[in-house]
Formats: C-alpha cells, structure tokens, sequence
C-alpha cells in the first residue's frame, strides 16, 4: 500500500530562495473529493499524473499516483475540473539530505507559500533550516484539496 509521509510548514523569510535547484509550474484539479479521498490530476511541466489520496489530518496518508498522458491531464481538467483547479511554482530546495519542495501559489491563492517535506517514516529527524517555520501540517486549511473552496485570498 502506497503511503505519503509530508510534513507542511510556513517560511519565516525568503532566505530558501538562493538554494533553489529547480522550479516547474504545476497546474492541478479535483475531480472529487470526499470525507474519503480525493481524485486529483496534475500538470507539472511536460509530465502528468492521476493521484489518490486519502482525506484524513496528520503527516501520514495513504496515496496513490499514476502517470499518464499529458494530453489527457489537459483534456481531464477541462472536462471534470473546471474551477476546481490551481496554479502554482513548485521550487526544490536541497537541504540537509533532504529536498524541501516550496509551493508558491498563484491565482486566488497567491501570497500563500508553503514547504513540505517527505519523509521515510513518521519520526525520521532531519534538519530544520532558519527559513523554515511554523508547522501546519495537521492544519486541513494549507491542503491544497482545501485550497480550492477555501482560498488564501478570502481567509480573515
């Protein structure tokens, strides 16, 4: 069974930014989602997947991810997604032994940048650079299947 270990976490500044190794523009929609699971498809560069995941709080979900054409991806969001899509950059940030994934949001969530970190196991330790800083990773508002009916822009 496929399991995702990620922790979330707000920057305390943008010192992350010098480190970037690489960014690609990511383009994701919700073809459903439920107290369950959500059914996600997403472009990110040349590359597309259909992804599973389940819809529980905390830093360990069960996931599952295909790759698929990017052609269908594009005809997938504009079929079933509609506005139930968002944009963002993903940059990768080496860290430690680790690469940080920063999501950058655009659109109705722009302003909003979170990091997240995979992890082989739930109590797997690793380094916490000064630009990382409070932790939201049980907070269910910086989902990104949350984000679509609750965005950034209208949180008070």
């Amino acid at each position: 069974m496929a399991r995702e270990i990620e922790r979330k976490f707000l920057l305390s500044h943008d010192g992350w930014r010098r480190h970037v190794a690489r960014s690609v523009e990511m383009r994701q929609g919700y073809m459903s989602s439920s107290p369950e699971v959500s059914v996600r498809v997403r472009i990110a560069g040349p590359d597309a997947w259909l992804n599973f995941k389940s819809a529980t709080l905390g830093v360990s979900r069960h996931e599952f991810e295909y790759a698929i054409p990017r052609g269908d991806a594009e005809e997938m969001l504009a079929l079933f997604c509609a506005e139930r899509c968002l944009d963002k950059t993903r940059h990768y940030v080496p860290q430690g032994g680790h690469v940080w994934e920063i999501d950058e949001f655009h659109g109705a969530n722009a302003g909003l940048v979170v990091a997240e970190l995979e992890l082989e196991a739930e109590q797997d330790q690793f380094d916490r650079p000064d630009w990382v800083g409070l932790e939201v990773s049980s907070d269910p508002r910086y989902y990104n299947v949350c984000l679509i009916d609750h965005p950034y822009s209208r949180w008070s």
